[in-house]
């Protein structure tokens, strides 16, 4: 039997110029250039899968992208290479490793982890319009941390997604920290196993509601009670976010 080699390769990119991950005919999809570039590779369509479908303006530090590589003899750094060489200005693959054949990022993956950044500044700082959100009020830290003590743990997030998403609205969060890293950036950094859509998004937009003293930070649990879309705040723009790092 012959055994299929089955590459992982961690991904990261610029959001600002895809509408999104996944592949959709006629506009330009992050999967769509990987696939393009892997068939000038390979001379041949290669399918891959992605460990998140983040939408369009979500960047990524480590997305992680599998697929079957027909070629027993490229070495690793030589598909890693290969892949930059053909990929556009806004794409990179950092890392290429070898998983086992029946690995599927989907199912495998233990941990996705999402940073989202704020920039809380007065002034607009224009050349990071594209990759965090600016939102010019003081947020009180401590009381989004009390706040995001709700959402840990396994719970029916119905109120925190957006749009058709029938899957299983049960949902483990294993952590959710908010750092202040300047006077003026705050990073909210999301550690779950699966996410529905917009999730993460969601979770920002009511801790900053929280954040800015709108809401007390129980008012999070009626929210998380509620299981209706209705019940939460609004959504936090894509630009922000960013696929930190998937860990299996």
């Amino acid at each position: 039997m012959i055994e299929v080699r089955r590459l992982a390769v961690v991904v990261a990119y610029d959001g600002s110029d895809f509408f999104g991950y996944q592949g959709q005919p006629d506009v330009r999809t992050i999967q769509g250039v990987i696939e393009d570039a892997l068939e000038r590779i390979f001379k041949q369509r290669i399918y891959t899968q992605a460990a998140g479908r983040t939408d369009a303006g979500v960047h990524a530090e480590g997305q992680l992208v599998v697929f079957n590589c027909p070629n027993d003899n490229m070495t690793l750094l030589d598909v890693k290479n290969a892949l930059n060489a053909n990929l556009p200005d806004d794409v990179y693959v950092r890392e290429v490793y070898e998983v086992p054949e029946n690995f599927h990022p989907r199912y495998d993956v233990k941990k996705r982890i999402y940073h989202y950044f704020i920039h809380t500044s007065k002034e607009k700082n224009v050349f990071l319009r594209k990759y965090v959100w600016w939102f010019p009020y003081d947020l009180d830290v401590d009381r989004m941390r009390e706040a995001a003590r709700y959402l840990e743990g396994e719970h029916d997030f119905s109120s925190f997604k957006t749009g058709e998403d029938e899957r299983d609205p049960v949902r483990t969060i294993y952590r959710i920290r908010i750092l202040k890293l300047k006077k003026d950036l705050v990073l909210v950094r999301v550690e779950g196993r699966s996410f529905l859509r917009r999730m993460v998004r969601n979770i920002v937009a009511v801790l900053v509601k929280v954040g800015l003293g709108d809401w007390p930070p129980q008012k999070v649990k009626e929210v998380l009670e509620a299981r209706d879309r209705s019940a939460a705040a609004g959504t936090a723009p894509a630009h922000g976010l960013y696929f930190y790092k998937a860990l299996f």
